[in-house]
């Protein structure tokens, strides 16, 4: 069903039909109700808006890529006040969000990056060299990248996490911890879960992970390996299962540090499960003070989630402005941190 085919059935033009859809200051009411009820009688509901897009050079919209599942986005707390700041800082403009799935395999996201209507990408923790990005870059729009990777050409908007991890990791040791283990989110981007070796170490490619446990281990100043456990995703079972192995270890422990809050929730709820007191047996920290955070009285390392994404989005709608934004860390000691075990 096309215009035509509504302009046929009614004797007119095809620009009498598209007139009643984009311009119908042009037609007369009768005609252009005449028009709409024909369209609807034949099943047409109306120009493809994404063609329409296309045609009029307007797309007001912004491809959103995670190297996640979607549901990422409405889970994990990280995301959600990421998003907030994103659409706080487009939406006045009158810009869209188009969400686009990662963890389908990287060639159905670079087409996915190919074929979207949008005027602008935001890619969000992508693994070094992902062909998405080098397919939103082929797309001549402008991109914002948030954290990783860093990518000649692009806008960026990150803070440094080597730094902040190493922050966190000095205040344990300040507090007396030695025996210090490392729980992370995908040092490399594959489906591995468990402890990592240097050599998975040293070839991680995904940039935050790599940094933060580069933190850690320099802000121990350990003359011992600290063991490094890497898991699948960023989730608070897989927090869980990663601290069960570190805490059964001899000697055990006394401190875990974790890449991120919600790995830092897993490890909490893993410790209590196995009967140890959280500061007294095992000191926990972990990174980014979501909101959870301050109510399980965790030490973590805050960034400013909610205003990461509002620098996105203002540098993607900003002419002349700033290639490159890098946001203030602070550590935020609670009650999950205390000196290790006489």
């Amino acid at each position: 069903m096309t215009l035509q085919t509504i302009a046929d059935a009614l004797g007119v033009s095809r620009t009498t039909v598209s007139n009643a859809y984009n311009r119908p200051d042009q037609l007369a009411p009768e005609l252009r109700r005449k028009v709409l009820e024909t369209a609807k009688q034949l099943g047409y509901a109306g120009p493809d808006p994404a063609a329409r897009r296309l045609r009029s050079g307007r797309r007001g919209a912004i491809g959103m890529m995670f190297s996640e599942r979607l549901s990422y986005a409405f889970t994990d707390p990280g995301a959600v006040g990421l998003l907030q700041g994103l659409t706080e800082a487009t939406e006045a403009k009158g810009y869209e969000l188009l969400l686009l799935p990662g963890m389908r395999g990287e060639e159905q996201e670079a087409v996915a990056v190919r074929d979207a209507v949008v005027g602008a990408f935001c890619l969000y923790c992508m693994p070094d060299t992902h062909p998405a990005v080098t397919a939103a870059l082929d797309r001549r729009l402008p991109v914002v990248i948030i954290d990783e990777p860093r990518t000649p050409g692009t806008l960026f908007v990150g803070i440094d996490d080597e730094k902040g991890a190493r922050m966190a990791a000095e205040h344990v040791k300040a507090l007396g911890h030695e025996r210090a283990a490392i729980i992370t989110d995908r040092l490399v981007d594959d489906y591995y879960e468990g402890l990592a070796d240097a050599q998975r170490i040293e070839r991680s490619n995904c940039k935050v992970a790599r940094e933060r446990v580069a933190g850690y281990i320099a802000g121990m100043d350990s003359t011992e390996p600290l063991p490094v456990y890497d898991t699948i995703a960023n989730f608070v079972a897989s927090g869980e299962r990663a601290a069960r192995e570190l805490l059964r270890r001899d000697p055990r422990p006394t401190v875990l540090l974790c890449a991120t809050d919600v790995l830092a929730f897993g490890a909490i709820r893993a410790a209590r499960a196995l009967g140890l007191d959280i500061p007294r047996d095992v000191s926990i920290t972990g990174f980014d003070d979501v909101p959870e955070a301050e109510a399980l009285d965790l030490t973590t390392i805050r960034q400013p989630l909610v205003e990461k994404g509002r620098e996105a989005g203002r540098l993607l709608l900003e002419q002349n402005t700033e290639r490159e934004v890098m946001l203030p860390l602070e550590l935020v000691a609670r009650g999950s941190t205390a000196p290790p075990p006489a």
